[in-house]
This record gives structure tokens, sequence and C-alpha cells, in this order.
């Protein structure tokens, strides 16, 4: 206590000599005016002005000095009282907040900074010294909770990247609404709370391939039909695109191999070794077609621009439109059972990863984290690889019968099995956090931060024993294969994912933590 006290005595000490060496300096300019009238003199004589005589009042441990009455404006009549509380001048609330107002620089310790320079400082502290240095004071309050700061935090953390700075009045409560959101996501992806709805087309048949880009799903049929749907707004109206008919194809159509989709082309590759690409902005009609030799196996298309590659046999045949819009060969190379990352601008392979027991089955790099790269494989683990590093970075038994699709992002992953699992990790514990059957493998997984869109695609193109014809599509409905939309959006409710036919008239709709809706049918009947 007495250590503290001293320090306390010091610092009034030294405040005293400051406002004492402020007295004598404004006493020294007034001395050094040249000689006046009376009343020249009397009005340069140095005042004190009041938050000095209040802190030197206080200092002095006695009562603050009452505050001065100030001159009635030039705009007001002399005899017309300053203020609602008649003539004796405002109170002391109010010329302390007048004095505020006119300072236009803010203190820094024992130094005054205009107030840019001290927002440039304010602009390399987080979130956390933010807060601390609104408890200082007033004016620090101010500067910590400016806009500019907050704006950029909000922008640092990557939230709300497409709006300008006008678009919220306060953007400290925009970015803890938006964390309190991404909270919320988490915890209903974590406990599987959300919608699920079905994405079927029964006019195409047996499904073959699907993929998916920001919500846009695109599934390839038997029937040779591509299908899109718009996951984002559920009341879209899905297009059908429509392939180029040669002079030879009165027949039926091939079946579709696979099927891919950015966010400008989407593109199909069929049964004899035909690729159609579209273009999402100019209707139906495909806009390049080439035929390959051999039947093909397997379909990349950029995730930005007109890059497609295709890989027959163990060669890979990259294709691209140049300046004039044609479509030419870029590059040919061969591929091995390792994994093989290339730079598509040098053509030069930069790194190979591999050396596991069994194939690769799935590799995931263009949704991955930076330097991360996750795969699957037929010895049924899921591996997390660094790409600054040779050695994977963590390993974990996944399926059963071998993993057959798989996503991650920095807390989970998400991954597909040949048994029609589709399971959720947390990745920094390795423990599974639910899990979802269906009868067929899948063969897609796509997430982002609010929803989850999986395909699950039969091996049996024509399965024996099922109707097949055009006037019975029910009979196989079994064998068609399916695609699931998950929302985990807290907007969304529960109650969606449950068929009309299904729901219950009652009141409580949700049972367990796994939002399954308990419903009886024709309740109402």
């Amino acid at each position: 206590m007495a250590e503290g006290s001293a320090e306390l005595e010091l610092f009034r000490r030294r405040w005293q000599e400051e406002l004492a060496g402020g007295a004598k300096r404004r006493r020294r300019e007034a001395a050094a005016e040249p000689a006046a009238g009376p009343e020249s003199r009397r009005s340069a004589e140095p005042s004190e002005p009041g938050y000095l005589a209040l802190a030197r009042g206080l200092l002095d441990g006695g009562a603050p000095p009452a505050p001065a009455c100030r001159s009635p404006s030039p705009a007001r009549p002399a005899e017309e009282p300053a203020g609602d509380g008649g003539g004796d001048g405002d109170d002391l609330l109010g010329q302390l907040i007048r004095d505020l107002n006119e300072i236009n620089e803010v203190p820094f310790f024992d130094i005054q900074l205009p107030y840019e320079l001290a927002l440039k400082i304010f602009h390399y502290l987080g979130k956390t010294e933010l807060g601390r240095c609104a408890q200082v004071s007033r004016t620090w309050k101010v500067l910590a909770e400016d806009e500019v700061l907050w704006y950029r935090l909000c922008q640092q953390e990557g939230y709300l990247l497409d709006t300008s700075i006008s678009d919220h009045s306060c953007w400290k409560l925009a970015l803890k609404n938006c964390r309190a959101r991404e909270r919320t996501l988490k915890t209903n992806w974590k406990n599987r709370i959300g919608a699920v709805s079905q994405l079927r087309y029964e006019l195409g048949k047996i499904l073959c391939d699907v993929h998916s880009c920001d919500g846009v799903v695109i599934a390839g049929y038997t029937s040779g039909e591509v299908r899109l749907w718009d996951t984002r707004t559920w009341d879209y109206t899905a297009p059908i695109l429509e392939p180029v008919h040669g002079p030879g194809d009165a027949g039926p159509q091939p079946h579709v191999s696979f099927v891919r989709i950015n966010s400008s082309l989407a593109v199909a590759a069929y049964e004899d070794g035909t690729v159609s690409v579209w273009s999402l902005m100019f209707g139906r009609e495909p806009i390049h077609r080439y035929q390959h030799n051999q039947r093909i196996q397997a379909l990349a298309l950029g995730s930005e621009g007109a890059t497609v590659a295709t890989a027959s046999g163990f060669e890979v045949k990259v294709e691209s439109p140049n300046d004039r819009g044609f479509w030419q060969t870029t590059e040919t190379f061969e591929i091995q059972k390792l994994i093989l990352l290339y730079n598509l601008e040098t053509s030069q392979c930069l790194k190979k990863m591999g050396n596991s027991i069994g194939d690769f089955t799935c590799v995931n790099l263009q949704n991955s984290p930076p330097n991360m790269l996750v795969t699957g494989n037929k010895d049924r683990r899921v591996r997390v690889f660094d790409l600054r590093k040779s050695e994977s970075l963590c390993s974990f038994y996944a399926h059963q019968l071998g993993v057959s699709a798989v996503q991650m992002d920095d807390w989970k992953i998400v991954s597909g099995g040949e048994e029609g699992l589709v399971c959720v990790w947390d990745q920094r514990m390795g423990t599974k956090l639910w899990e979802m059957h269906a009868r067929h493998p899948v063969r897609h997984v796509w997430f982002n931060s609010h929803s989850l869109i999986t395909a699950n695609i039969p091996d049996e193109k024509t399965p024996r024993g099922a109707s097949i014809t055009d006037d019975d599509l029910t009979a196989h409905r079994k064998h068609q294969g399916i695609i699931y939309a998950y929302e985990f959006s807290v907007d969304q409710l529960a109650v969606e994912s449950i068929l009309p036919i299904c729901r219950s008239s009652y009141d409580e709709v949700t049972g367990y933590n796994y939002n399954i809706g308990l419903a009886v049918p024709y309740d109402n009947i």
C-alpha cells in the first residue's frame, strides 16, 4: 500500500509541474506582446482552460472550481439566456463535453497525435487489443470503435468480402453477428441439425455421375441426359442440357460417363468417347464437342476458365480455347499410380505423393485449405498431406470397403465409402461425429460452411430384375441412385426435410438429437 501511495503522489507532483509549466509559458507569451490599452491588456491576460482548472482542483484534493459563464454567441442577443438553465452558464458536464469536442488531437501518453496517425497505429491491433484500448479513455474508445478498423477486421477474417464500408452502420456488430452465425453452423454440423432434401430425375433412369460447384449440381444419366439443379434457390427450375446429335445418332443416346461443372461451364463425357461442353450463360446447346478414340476413364474441369482434361488409359489430354475462341489441345502427359502435382504454366512436375499400400481412389486438392491435400485409398484409410512435406500429417481408418470420395476444411473431413456411408470426422481429434447410410456407393461429396451435397451412384447401370422401360419408372427406383442436399443454416427449418405426406399435425416434430421428424402418415384422416 505504501508503495502504491508513493507512486500516486509522484504522479500528482509531475502533473502539477506540467500544469505550472504551461501556466508560466502562457504568462511569458502574454508579457512578450506589445503594450496596448487597458481593454486589450485585460483581454490578453492568460486564462486557464476549464479542464486544466478542473484537473488542478482534483489534484489539490479540493472541490472542483465552478465553471465560468461563457459569453453569449454573436448570433444570440446579449440579454437572451445562453441555455435552458438561465444565464448562469452551462453545467460542468456540458463544459467538459464542449472542451473534449474542441480537441482534434488524440493523447498518446506524453504526446498529441493527429487522429489519422493514431488510427494508423490502431490498424495493427486485433479485436482483443481494441477492446482493451476502448477502456482507457473516452477519446481512445471513439478511436478503437472506428468503423474503418472493424471493417478491416471483418474482411481479414473472411466475412462479407463483397461489401463496402458503407453497407453497414456498425461493423463491430456485423463482425459479432458473423462470428455467432459461424459458431451456430459449426454446432449444427457437429450435431447434424438441419434439413435434407433429395434430388431425383425419374426420366433419367440410372444415375451415372454427379458433380457440384457452389451449390449448383450437375447429374448425368443412362438415358444420355444431363440435368442441373441450383440448391441455393429451391424454386429454381432445373434445365436439361441437350447434346449435339450427329447424322448417325438416330438410335438411343450413349450413357453419360462423367460430368463436371464450374462457375461458367458444364462438361459431360459419354460412353462412346464424346465430350460436350456447355456454357451456363448461353442456353442449352453445347459450345464445343470433340471425340476420343478410346473410352474416357476420367474427366476434370478447371475451377475457373475453360480448361478441360480427359484421361484415356494412362494418357491425359488438356484442351482449352485460344484467344480467338477455337479449342485446341494444349498439353498431353502420362500418369502413374502415385499422385503427381503439376504446374500448368510450366508443365513441370512439382511433387510426388504416395507410397501407401493400395492405390489412391480419390484425391481432393481444389477444395482443401492452402498447402493441404486429402486422399482416400483402397486400404480403407483417409490421409491428409502437407504439400510442403513428403509424409502424411494424419491417417485414420475410415470405411470398410474403401474410400470413394473425400473433402476437408480447417476443422472437419467428410468422406464417402463404397459401402454407402457418408461420415463426418473431426480432423484434429480423428473422431467420427456422425454418419449416414444409403444403398449405393458414395461417388461425390461437396460441402461449404452451411451445406453438404452427396451422391450415391450405383455401379450396376442395367440391374437385373428391374424394369427400366419408359412406361414403368417406379419399379426400379431403388436402383436409380440418389443425390442428397443437406442444409445446416440456422434459418433452415428441420421440418422441411420431412416429406409433406409424412408430416404430423402434432406440435412436437423433432426427436432425439438427429432432428428426425416423428411423423405418422395420414394423421389427419
